[in-house]
């Protein structure tokens, strides 16, 4: 048995040295005397590539046509396409006569021949495709390997501008194990011809779209060696109109909603009840379209920070309205307002949201009693005054004694008002305080719907 395998490891290196194989001859133009020309010629080397000498390299031509993007998965960064591949490469010597087998090209299978070992770097599944036994083989030794494969690759997702991303992915297709002495690859068509192509024939219309593909040969160098590569680069782009409708326009319309309930009046009207049942009915919306939302470790979504930014306004809008009515019911009860809150709120920022600036009452308050010392009049003072005759004590009258009690009567009313107006003041600079701050946040609100309804608009407008 050593012997044998010795005999035709020498036969093989015999024919090397002519060419892999020789011209077939055909006893008859029928399949069967082809099948035995190649039992005899071809099948026996199918251990070995199919090169003269050692040092020669196997041009494998590759090109592939996509035929659906199945689905792209942000959690776990993967693309899930499939594809039709097509390799082809000579046998070298290998020829027939067409006329004396009857034919130009024949399918044989397989296993019966060398077949590179070419795969996609990028795959991390399995491939589920149905598996095809044969191979085309041509007369003049072009061998022709169609088969579909379905590809599960790892691909770097951008999900920063969802729903309006735009994704690059890269199948990289190389040997596994030969070198790129042993096996280089090349392009077989053009990139133009591949996605139109492509387009025609593919039939799944979902949620992403195949808008370019690119390619480029490259070579890895490791372990000391290199690799010969060929990448294809495909472009998709994201149908973002299932989110449009159930994400962006009910949180737009939502955020108006509560936009306009700016102008309704406090004192009239549960504003804060009407906040809270807006900030109910979002949260409700968030939690229900959250499957919707990419979920991933890398980036967030500019339509997370959007949903983020809305639900912190509605909740800084409810604390805000709570001011308001705070200060419409309460501020009698406050302290003076600072200075310096006044000034600012008041002239700065009132000036800011198209306010007129508030100014201080210059009214002055006059008083009209007398000084305290002006009252206390001693004995003396009035004998000094009338000279020493002592003073004769007044009998006393009833009438006098009344306005001396309506005197009083009409102090303590004095003071009252003094304090009521005194304490009106104070409410009065609390309630304007009020008026600008919801002026403020209201023209905020306006310039984050303004801002956010431009940048969609904006990252839509480029997405095509």
């Amino acid at each position: 048995m050593t012997e044998l395998k010795k005999a035709g490891l020498i036969f093989i290196s015999f024919s090397l040295l002519q060419g892999f194989v020789a011209a077939l001859n055909c006893s008859s133009p029928t399949p069967e005397s082809l099948l035995h020309a190649l039992e005899k010629e071809l099948f026996p080397k199918n251990i070995l590539r199919p090169v003269k000498r050692f040092s020669d390299s196997v041009n494998v031509s590759m090109t592939m046509t996509v035929v659906g993007v199945l689905g792209v998965n942000e959690k776990q960064q993967t693309l899930t396409i499939f594809i039709w591949q097509v390799l082809e490469w000579h046998i070298d010597g290998l020829s027939w006569d067409e006329k004396e087998c009857g034919t130009k090209r024949v399918s044989v299978p397989r296993e019966n021949i060398w077949v590179p070992d070419i795969t996609i770097t990028e795959i991390i599944d399995e491939d589920k495709s149905p598996k095809f036994p044969y191979v085309y083989l041509h007369n003049t030794g072009l061998v022709i390997d169609d088969k579909p494969v379905r590809v599960v690759s790892s691909c770097q997702l951008v999900i920063y501008t969802f729903p309006f991303d735009v994704q690059n992915c890269t199948l990289t297709f190389a040997s596994f194990l030969h070198f790129a002495t042993d096996i280089k690859m090349f392009q077989g068509t053009t990139v133009a011809e591949i996605l139109k192509d492509s387009l025609k024939v593919m039939y799944t219309r979902g949620e992403w779209e195949l808008i370019d593909i690119k390619a480029a040969p490259n070579t890895l160098d490791i372990f000391e060696e290199s690799f010969s590569e060929l990448k294809y680069y495909l472009i998709l782009r994201r149908n973002p109109n299932l989110y449009i409708v159930n994400l962006i326009i009910p949180s737009t319309f939502l955020s108006i909603v509560d936009l306009f309930s700016f102008l309704l009046p406090p004192e009239a009207v549960d504003r804060a009840a009407f906040k809270m049942t807006l900030i109910l009915g979002y949260t409700v919306f968030l939690l229900m379209m959250n499957d919707l939302l990419p979920v991933t470790g890398n980036q967030t979504p500019l339509l997370n920070a959007y949903f983020l930014v809305s639900f912190a306004l509605m909740v800084i809008s409810l604390l805000e309205t709570v001011f308001i009515m705070n200060i419409q019911f309460s501020s009698s009860n406050y302290s003076p307002v600072p200075p310096w809150l006044s000034v600012l709120v008041l002239r700065y920022i009132a000036i800011a949201v198209c306010l007129p600036p508030q100014k201080k009452s210059n009214r002055i308050t006059v008083s009209l009693q007398p000084p305290s010392g002006a009252m206390k009049t001693s004995s003396r003072d009035l004998q000094s005054i009338s000279g020493n005759t002592p003073p004769v004590k007044p009998p006393p009258e009833p009438a006098l004694d009344e306005l001396r009690k309506l005197s009083t009567d009409l102090m303590a009313i004095r003071q009252n008002i003094d304090n009521h107006f005194l304490g009106s003041k104070t409410s009065q600079e609390w309630h304007l305080i009020g008026i600008v701050i919801d002026r403020l946040l209201f023209g905020l609100y306006i310039i984050f719907i303004f801002i956010s309804f431009t940048t969609i608009l904006v990252l839509w407008y480029s997405s095509y």
